[in-house]
């Protein structure tokens, strides 16, 4: 990319002030293309600031429409978006903050057979999905493409996030090797959570996604963040890399995407965008 035209060097002025951005970094930031999967009540903060930031190129994987009870924490979306597919409404929240970002909407379900494909165009996935059927395709899925994945979930006034690097350190899988049995973890659905909490957690996972594009500070690889908004506490605690892993191990057992959706009984109808903690 060439040189910053005036109206983004206006823009983006306070990233250029800041010596690790600098404009060459902004301009990294306009040629990085990053997946969202779910554009709910984390996918929403995510893009709203990888938009605002330049990010040049944002997909967003949502199968569903937006819904009345999604709007105390879903801020991509409004009133008279109901009804709509989330990833378009999404990509015209995020195209009007600003016109430098192009938005590309993938109105399907992620599934084994299309989660390679869909990922192969991006540099960084962020995954705020709300079943563990997803969270495990999308983890061994950026395993095998060797992209780096930033993951959260959210639940009640909870939440939890880290950043997997294949190659360079643990997994979703070295932390919970196998999806838990149905019907143990509740969802948003059923125990509620307080809008406000999604957007410090997508927040904060839309930091770890700009550091990775701009190579400074240290990701959450090998650390999981634990925040709690009732105490309004943050705790870490270390994840070390499971040499038997069974997808990025030294022999792994999982070498091909397989769907989950039956070991975590979800119903064929479920979206990527209610939020659940593991």
């Amino acid at each position: 990319m060439g040189a910053l035209t005036e109206e983004q060097i206006e823009r983006y002025s306070r990233h250029i002030l800041l010596p690790e951005v600098g404009g060459a970094g902004q301009r990294a930031l306009l040629k990085a293309k990053v997946l969202l999967i779910g554009a709910g009540g984390l996918g929403s903060p995510v893009g709203l600031y990888l938009a605002a930031a330049g990010v040049g190129k944002l997909g967003v994987v949502d199968s569903d429409n937006v819904e009345l009870s999604n709007l105390q924490r879903q801020v991509l979306h409004s009133t008279a978006d109901l009804g709509r597919p989330k990833c378009l409404s999404a990509k015209e929240t995020m195209e009007a903050l600003n016109p430098d970002v192009e938005v590309v909407p993938h109105h399907v379900r992620l599934t084994a057979q299309n989660a390679l494909h869909i990922i192969s165009d991006y540099d960084v996935v962020a995954d705020g999905s709300d079943n563990f059927a997803t969270r495990f395709l999308v983890n061994d899925a950026c395993v095998m493409a060797a992209k780096a994945l930033s993951h959260a979930g959210i639940l009640r006034f909870e939440g939890q996030l880290t950043t997997i690097l294949p190659g360079r350190g643990p997994c979703y899988r070295c932390l919970y090797p196998e999806p838990p049995p149905p019907g143990m973890v509740p969802s948003c659905q059923e125990v509620g959570i307080l809008g406000a909490t999604a957007g410090v957690v997508g927040l904060l996972q839309a930091t770890e996604v700009l550091k990775l594009i701009l190579g400074i500070g240290e990701p959450l690889a090998g650390r999981l963040l634990l925040f709690n908004a009732l105490e309004m506490t943050f705790k870490e605690v270390r994840i070390a890399r499971d040499p038997g892993c069974p997808v990025c191990g030294d022999r792994p057992l999982i070498t091909s995407l397989v769907d989950y959706e039956e070991a975590c009984a979800l119903r064929a109808g479920d979206a990527v965008s209610r939020e659940v903690v593991p």
